[in-house]
């Protein structure tokens, strides 16, 4: 069988026009505890915010029909589908274009974050049926790939983690190089950016969404700490280091926009929340940024993605239920580029 990258089509960079926006309902009450009626609250307020700009649709259970209506507006539609949880960024589907406008799609291998959860089976079926519903073309590969741990310029450059893809409890039997191999196969990328760990707890790993993103071709925002006594320290200025030391694949050097985390904040366990600026949406003329009840921290990464898209306009919401369940903005959230789809 031929590969995307064989076939024309290559991931599409998240400025690019969407055509909607998948969302999935918080479900799975073994993560959120206590916080799950808040996580469908900023769920809900996200997606209404997502619909202002683009239109929502929500992957949504049989019993949550009616409460997912009465908390969203008309540009919120549902699709009835069998899922564990809201992180439809990394059970998803990775969406391609070619040069003829046509939308086609991967199903990887889903392993809910190295086992994670021992009951993932609705998860790992969701790229697949969605592909279908949508009558799209998929592509099927085995690499357990999460789409919160890879990031692209949409001209042939990815970034990604070490302390994801390379993982033993993801991709045991694979080397760094046959990895990348597939990746550039599926994902019609030339040239793969590895960064080293993620975020002191994260616990989906390390994703990179977390720690940096392209703002175009050429530029990144990655998340720092100034604070050498926080474990982040060392984690950030080492993906600072290596993002300065490559190339992305046109073989420009990166320009770096550093951008400060808020302060620590952890769950009633003790474990640290992956909290991070960088976990935010680009709607179609928008960007939806996180705030973290960090009034000093909000304000600078409000003023930072100003200047960094000032032809978009920035709204900022509250995040801190989501860092709960362990993900952000960017996690909840899939965009499906404008095209039709190939059959």
């Amino acid at each position: 069988m031929s590969s995307p990258f064989d076939d024309g089509f290559a991931v599409t960079a998240e400025w690019a026009l969407h055509a909607r926006c998948w969302m999935a309902w918080p479900t799975r009450a073994e993560s959120w505890g206590e916080h799950l009626d808040a996580a469908r609250e900023a769920v809900a307020e996200f997606a209404n915010t997502v619909a202002q700009f683009e239109p929502v649709s929500m992957i949504t259970k049989p019993k949550n029909v009616a409460e997912v209506s009465l908390m969203t507006g008309s540009g919120v539609s549902q699709i009835s589908l069998a899922h564990d949880d809201c992180w439809v960024r990394d059970m998803g589907p990775s969406f391609l274009a070619n040069n003829a406008g046509e939308i086609a799609g991967v199903a990887w291998g889903w392993n809910a974050w190295g086992h994670r959860f021992e009951d993932f089976d609705r998860d790992a079926a969701v790229a697949e049926t969605l592909l279908e519903r949508l009558e799209m073309r998929r592509y099927q590969c085995s690499l357990v790939l999460e789409g919160g741990a890879i990031h692209v310029d949409g001209e042939g450059t990815l970034i990604t983690s070490e302390s994801v893809l390379l993982n033993q409890n993801r991709n045991p039997d694979l080397t760094k190089e046959q990895v990348e191999e597939q990746l550039i196969q599926m994902l019609g990328v030339r040239h793969v950016i590895w960064l080293g760990d993620g975020l002191q707890d994260d616990p989906r790993g390390g994703h990179v969404e977390n720690l940096a993103r392209f703002v175009r071709p050429g530029v990144v925002l990655a998340l720092t700490c100034t604070d050498p006594a926080d474990p982040h320290f060392k984690i950030c200025a080492d993906n600072l280091e290596r993002l300065r030391a490559t190339r992305d694949a046109a073989g420009r050097e990166l320009e770096i926009v550093e951008i400060e985390q808020p302060r620590p904040q952890f769950d009633a366990d003790g474990r640290r929340l992956a909290m991070s600026y960088v976990n935010y949406y680009l709607p179609n003329g928008a960007v939806i940024l996180p705030a973290f009840e960090d009034g000093a921290a909000d304000k600078r990464a409000f003023d930072t993605m100003t200047r960094l898209y000032p032809k978009r306009e920035i709204v900022q919401l509250p995040a801190i239920e989501l860092a709960y369940g362990g993900g952000g903005f960017h996690s909840i959230c899939l965009p499906q580029p404008g095209g039709n789809p190939a059959k």
